[in-house]
């Protein structure tokens, strides 16, 4: 796809931002990496080869029967029974890391500090520390996305409204998104939460309730400039409706101020959810959490490697992500449209 040229100057000026540059680099790096959390940290191998046959239990349950055991159950990888079966007509090929976020090392005492078996240590119920944070990134992330473009198109559409349209429609709205936002949605969250378990998308939609208000004033002042400029009104002149003259005409100026919001809406996001699992509002127990891990750093101050992990994960995180919010907003500027580099 060719850039016009006002985005590729957007992305030269973006790029001069070395901090913000790189640290998309990084974050999307690590990113693309626990998207294979399962081939990096796993307590089943990637592949094995018995009798012949090729089998891939990261991606298929495979009974014991079928490498020669007694039982129709799930072959337990671990178990020194199904290594000697397995041994014995062919190989196993293990993750780097050989746990999951939930496998539970019995052979060490539980918090256990670093070793060459728990690279980061375990937790205290005995998890690989490792694991728990990779795929704790994942779902932090992923978390953070689902929850930032959902809730940007909802707060989009909603200040498009406000701001196209004016008068009572901008009056009422205004008056609803101020009662709206002074729900206490934390304590309203804890209510939930006494009468239903929470999960991955029912808590979604919880914080989404709150989180569209986010970019509602943003677009709503962009739209009211913006409606009124010579080229929209000669639009309405010449008859062109109203949610055409909006979303492909309006909008991709509104656009550009929506999207320097956006990397430090992901990060509130982000810093919100590990809040919660942090109280023990969040994700089920058990769920792989940056949240939970800091609460056990809390909780085991003879454990310091979960502390200290907790720390440098989540600082490691946000602070990638406020760089790349400040390129992004440095790129945006109309200020440097023409700047001569």
């Amino acid at each position: 796809m060719t850039l016009t040229p006002l985005n590729r100057r957007r992305w030269h000026n973006f790029k001069s931002n070395r901090r913000g540059y790189y640290s998309l680099w990084i974050f999307s790096f690590l990113f693309i990496l626990t998207l294979c959390a399962e081939l990096i940290a796993n307590d089943k191998p990637l592949l094995v080869y018995f009798d012949g046959g090729f089998y891939t239990p990261v991606l298929k349950i495979y009974p014991e029967t079928t490498f020669g055991g007694d039982f129709e159950l799930e072959t337990d990888y671990r178990q020194e029974y199904a290594k000697e079966l397995i041994a014995e007509q062919g190989w196993m090929l293990w993750p780097p890391i050989r746990y999951s976020y939930d496998t539970i090392n019995y052979a060490r005492m539980a918090p256990a500090p670093p070793s060459t078996d728990n690279w980061l240590g375990t937790d205290d119920q005995g998890r690989d520390v490792m694991a728990r944070v990779i795929y704790g990134f994942r779902v932090s992330v992923l978390f953070g996305l689902i929850l930032t473009l959902v809730s940007s198109v909802i707060g989009i559409f909603a200040g498009a409204i406000q701001g196209f349209y004016g008068g009572k429609t901008d009056l009422i709205g205004q008056r609803f998104i101020e009662i709206w936002s002074g729900m206490p949605s934390l304590y309203l969250l804890i209510i939930l939460s006494s009468f239903i378990e929470p999960g991955f998308w029912w808590l979604l939609g919880i914080m989404l309730l709150f989180q569209w208000m986010t970019l509602v004033d943003v677009v709503r002042a962009e739209f009211l400039r913006g409606r009124n400029l010579e080229y929209v009104r000669a639009a309405q002149a010449l008859g062109m409706d109203n949610f055409r003259l909006m979303f492909r005409h309006i909008l991709p100026n509104a656009m550009v101020a929506t999207v320097t919001f956006m990397p430090f809406i992901l990060t509130g996001a982000i810093t919100t959810l590990t809040s919660l699992d942090f109280l023990g509002f969040g994700l089920p127990a058990g769920s792989p959490s940056l949240g939970e891990l800091i609460a056990q750093g809390k909780n085991n101050l003879q454990a310091p490697w979960l502390g200290i992990t907790a720390f440098l994960v989540m600082s490691i995180m946000l602070t990638l992500l406020v760089f790349i919010g400040e390129a992004t907003r440095d790129a945006l500027d109309p200020r440097k449209y023409y700047q001569i580099n």
